[in-house]
């Protein structure tokens, strides 16, 4: 495999970490249907959001869950041309929902097997419980973290490495997508109001000449 090339002052960025976040369009008239779709499931299936490997909510018939689909596909293949591969590659995607109701949370992880991992956001709560919390909690949001470990001991001031992790407060309608291997962590909802979103991998299909040279 060719190794990049420094710029014409010598400088390379050497190990970037690309994070997409947009608004998705027609999403004001997805979300309500895709709600409901997700109500429908957990009404058949109390564990749904456990259930992740049992399932892919992205093969569904419905409207919405079809416009997800193609929406994430279409994010898939700009995020890919933003890394300079601009050739054709094949993957599946593999989707569940996720229903975090009052003190739901998501461990540390990343997701192995996956090249692409994302989150669509359809519904955030706008409103918070009357709990005694601490003043830093970050309800609801998604934090990633720098997989360079200890990657920012020594920074010093005006060092971008001085934050080893990046958090996100999602809005509805919202698409987030990353590399798998990135460690994310979900923080807890602190709202009576159920937060939803569907998460998805994206699975290479790696034929052979598409594995770097050894």
């Amino acid at each position: 495999m060719t190794a990049p090339a420094p710029d014409q002052d010598g400088f390379l960025d050497l190990w970037p970490t690309q994070l997409l976040r947009q608004r998705l369009p027609g999403a004001d008239k997805a979300n309500p249907i895709l709600a409901q779709e997700i109500a429908r499931l957990e009404a058949e299936n109390a564990s749904l959001t456990t259930d992740y490997r049992e399932q892919n909510f992205l093969a569904g018939e419905n409207p919405a869950v079809g416009w997800l689909r193609d929406c994430v596909n279409r994010a898939t293949v700009n995020y890919l041309r933003r890394q300079g591969i601009d050739y054709k590659l094949d993957w599946s995607l593999q989707a569940w929902p996720n229903v975090n109701r009052l003190g739901d949370y998501h461990d540390p992880h990343n997701h192995p097997h996956a090249y692409l991992s994302g989150t669509y956001y359809v519904a955030v709560p706008q409103s918070r419980a009357k709990l005694k919390t601490r003043s830093d909690v970050r309800p609801g949001c998604i934090s990633f973290y720098d997989p360079r470990a200890s990657a920012n001991m020594t920074a010093i001031k005006g060092d971008g490495q001085i934050e080893a992790e990046y958090t996100v407060s999602p809005k509805p309608g919202e698409i987030l997508l990353w590399p798998a291997f990135l460690l994310h962590f979900v923080h807890p909802n602190l709202s009576d109001e159920p937060r939803l979103s569907v998460s998805f991998n994206v699975v290479l299909k790696r034929p052979a000449e598409l594995l770097p040279e050894q």
